[in-house]
């Protein structure tokens, strides 16, 4: 079981956190419809980590930051720009602004790769979770050693710590955030701004990005800010427990995602894995597709079955 130890569990709690962090803040995107923006910010910050990496000339998390926080101001400022000099809705402004972004950050790329810097579009499109590696721990009793836990790669410490972060803002500001997504006009009206409280989401959401961006990819963080919460939305009605379903749903594909792209293709006889960021995208996509068919009030089956069974209730009243 070394090998899990080492290889897998760490890219697993990797990619675990790194669901959760963008299924929590996904809830609220998802309540204010502005899914797209999460995919926005992924791509938007893609240039600010390059210069970041090319400015510092490593990988650490503080230039990384620094650079990607930039990069998603800057991007909310021409989105801002775009929609108000242009006159087009913001949608549109958004998917200007973030294509241009990542393209300009695609280029330099190869800026980077010309100082050495270990970046690359395989890196930005499917992350690294298969190089989180753990070399702390001998075996399951190692794992009671609190120096091994100490050890943790930088990647799962940095996704911890970032969704606590998240969590305790959200159970903080709960009251403020839900009055502000579900009806911005009363919150404005009883004394919140809800425009400051739409500049909080989407520093939140910059955050969960940036921090999975590294380890994930710009392709999982994309698919977990939006599924999970778009999942559990069709589920209940309830925020409380959307929110408490979207992380269990994110969880889910997380750990099952890296579990069937790692094991799955060797259980079915292939020689090779497939790659885990990509997997754990498409677990999330199932999930929201079985949602969107089988949900108990809101699923598209469950509804013409309603319906079905309305008509044939009314064809036996009028016999």
């Amino acid at each position: 079981m070394t090998p899990f130890l080492t290889i897998d569990l760490p890219a697993m709690l990797a990619a675990t956190l790194a669901c959760l962090s963008c299924a929590l803040v996904g809830n609220f995107l998802v309540l204010r419809r502005q899914s797209l923006l999460g995919d926005a910010i992924s791509h938007a910050v893609l240039p600010g980590i390059v210069v970041g990496f090319l400015v510092a000339g490593t990988r650490e998390t503080f230039p990384m930051m620094t650079g990607a926080l930039a990069a998603a101001v800057v991007a909310g400022v021409l989105i801002e720009l775009v929609r108000r000099l242009g006159r087009v809705e913001a949608g549109a402004a958004m998917g200007v602004v973030f294509t241009g972004l990542f393209a300009l950050g695609v280029v330099l790329i190869e800026q980077a790769a010309a100082h050495s810097v270990d970046l690359d579009a395989d890196c930005v499109l499917y992350g690294q979770l298969e190089d989180v590696i753990w070399l702390a721990p001998t075996g399951w009793a190692s794992l009671l050693d609190p120096l091994v836990w100490a050890a943790l790669p930088r990647e799962v410490v940095q996704l911890a710590i970032v969704f606590l972060l998240l969590g305790g803002i959200v159970l903080v500001f709960f009251k403020e955030l839900t009055l502000a997504s579900f009806d911005p006009g009363l919150a404005d009206t009883l004394g919140l701004p809800s425009a400051l409280v739409q500049h909080g989401i989407v520093a939140m959401t910059a955050v969960a990005a940036i921090a999975a961006f590294e380890a994930v990819g710009s392709i999982l963080v994309i698919a977990m800010l939006i599924c999970p919460a778009a999942t559990a939305r069709l589920l209940t009605d309830r925020l409380p427990v959307q929110i408490g379903l979207s992380l269990l749903i994110g969880a889910a594909a997380g750990a099952g995602g890296y579990v069937l792209g790692a094991f799955g293709p060797l259980w079915l006889g292939f020689q090779a894995s497939v790659n885990a960021a990509g997997m754990i995208a498409t677990l999330a996509g199932l999930f929201l597709t079985l949602a969107i068919l089988v949900a108990p009030r809101y699923g598209a089956l469950t509804r013409a079955g309603r319906r079905r069974a309305a008509a044939a209730r009314s064809a036996g009243a009028e016999a």
